[in-house]
């Protein structure tokens, strides 16, 4: 089965609700649901300047800032991540 675009321009539009936060769950108030909303919002930044650029809607600076900014963003959440299993991984390894 070939992927075309429009299938996976449709995976991605059911998937991308999923990774939203949930503000009325009260962890928007938070340290972390602030840096979560943050986040999401960093992404949607990324993204939107990636639509305008391809309409040319947008300088390419805007474009190479915004694409950065969310690279950075990105790579922050994942070395968290890293961390967190890392640490997961060590308690699992405490004799008990």
């Amino acid at each position: 089965m070939a992927l075309t675009t429009s299938i996976a321009a449709r995976g991605y539009a059911t998937t991308k609700p999923l990774t939203a936060p949930k503000p009325d769950t009260g962890m928007a108030d938070t340290g972390f649901g602030k840096i979560v909303s943050d986040f999401a919002a960093t992404l949607q930044n990324g993204e939107n300047a990636a639509k305008a650029a391809i309409i040319g809607g947008v300088d390419p600076h805007s474009l190479v800032q915004a694409l950065a900014q969310t690279e950075l963003a990105v790579e922050t959440a994942v070395t968290v991540r890293d961390k967190v299993v890392e640490a997961y991984q060590e308690i699992l390894r405490m004799p008990v």
